[in-house]
């Protein structure tokens, strides 16, 4: 691996530049967003259409965290199958929010199209990749759930898996024509950029210290300066920081690193994925695996690539691109990052109100480009027009997870484990 390996590619190929002054002045403002991933620059460039005074403040840079540091898979639904979501949101609920997140990736493109974000946006769709017969069985299983839904996917045998992928490692697909893939950070800088061009304000490297109520309003203080808005969205998911006069949303954080190869040659590109799907298969220790426009092969998995088991998945990965697909294997890494995921028990997102005019939202457990874009969007019309109707999921209360350290630990020492002791399951 050469001295580059420890960058993030998105940061070194985003086609999307965004920048906001930090928080300087007191103000005043009908909606305040905390986080400038993609929940809450979806909330603030639907807001700022509307016609709604917006202030954004995010901690570092727009991007930062998890939307700049995700896979780029722009996933229809959740990662549990309908039958799961269901069962734990209720028949109503889990077919409400179903229903608004399949029309997600359509949300995404039809941004994207609508504001002219440069962001190697790609309509090819999504395999999810039978790494074993088991993974197979658990296929077909989504495929008749998905289908009694009316969802549009699709169950490929091993012989049409092998003829997209490029590899005769699987044992078949699920393909989802509906999805697709994005450069995430070009199209979370691309959300700010068009809710800046609608007039919302957004505060880079403006950390929130405090919150606090004041009659009916809302006082935010960072910088050394208060905003005063009605309506307030915290928005951070995974990367939230300690703020006094606001509970820590309840997550277990996951991390997730990905390796990219540098550009491959026209041959090898002609033949690796060449309809252009991104995808992830069924292993309890799941991978993920896609190219983006110039041509990199981009290899992903469970695991901090940054901490003290960074060697572990790096020999992973490289054994993972070898093993997948051989015409690889001297292909250096040029970039490896790493990001968090905020996964919950029962892996569905969380809208929490925490005040008047106040919500929380979180927890979309890896799944958090279309979901994050429709529930920003959602929660912004909900908060401005005091009517939660336009939520996919019901507001709740509070939310809590329990031991998230140790559940945390054990995540990470199961991947390396993982890593370093398993094959890989392609027979």
């Amino acid at each position: 691996m050469t001295s580059n390996t420890k960058t993030n590619l998105w940061r070194s190929s985003a086609g999307e530049t965004v920048s906001g002054p930090r928080f300087d002045s007191d103000g005043e403002a009908d909606l305040a967003i905390i986080g400038g991933g993609f929940t809450g620059c979806a909330a603030a460039l639907d807001a700022a259409r509307r016609g709604a005074s917006v202030a954004v403040f995010e901690a570092d840079t727009v991007g930062h965290g998890g939307s700049g540091r995700n896979v780029g898979l722009v996933n229809a639904g959740l990662w549990s199958p309908p039958d799961d979501i269901i069962a734990h949101a209720g028949e109503a609920d889990g077919m409400r929010l179903m229903t608004a997140l399949a029309a997600g990736p359509a949300t995404v493109f039809d941004i994207i199209d609508r504001e002219g974000i440069d962001c190697e946006a790609t309509r090819a769709g999504t395999l999810h990749l039978a790494h074993a017969p088991s993974g197979l069985d658990d296929l077909r299983d989504r495929f008749r759930q998905g289908n009694r839904l009316g969802a549009p996917i699709q169950l490929l045998d091993a012989e049409e898996t092998a003829r997209r992928t490029g590899t005769a490692r699987f044992h078949g697909a699920l393909w989802d024509p509906r999805a697709g893939t994005i450069q995430p950070l070009a199209y979370c800088r691309g959300l700010a950029r068009a809710a800046i061009e609608a007039g919302a304000r957004v505060h880079e490297n403006t950390p929130v210290t405090r919150i606090s109520r004041d009659s009916d309003t809302w006082v935010i203080e960072a910088g050394g300066h208060t905003l005063r808005a009605r309506h307030l969205l915290l928005a951070t998911n995974a990367y939230h920081r300690d703020i006094k006069g606001a509970g820590a949303p309840g997550y277990v954080p996951v991390c997730y690193s990905q390796f990219a190869t540098a550009p491959l040659p026209e041959n090898l590109r002609e033949k690796i994925l060449p309809g252009g799907e991104g995808c992830w298969d069924t292993a309890l220790v799941m991978s993920s695996f896609r190219m983006d426009k110039a041509g990199r092969m981009i290899v992903g998995g469970i695991g901090d690539a940054t901490g003290p088991a960074s060697p572990i998945h790096a020999a992973w990965a490289r054994r993972k691109l070898r093993e997948v697909f051989p015409d690889l294997a001297d292909q250096p890494f040029e970039h490896a990052w790493s990001g968090r995921i905020a996964m919950t028990s029962d892996h569905l997102p969380k809208v929490v109100s925490f005040g008047p005019n106040a919500l929380a939202v979180f927890g979309y457990s890896g799944r958090g480009i279309a979901p994050g874009t429709v529930f920003g969007t959602a929660a912004a019309k909900a908060l401005l027009t005091d009517d939660p109707s336009h939520l996919p999921l019901p507001v709740i209360s509070g939310h809590a997870e329990r031991f998230t350290t140790i559940r945390q630990a054990y995540y990470e020492t199961g991947a390396a484990l993982t890593h370093l002791t398993k094959p890989l399951p392609f027979s």
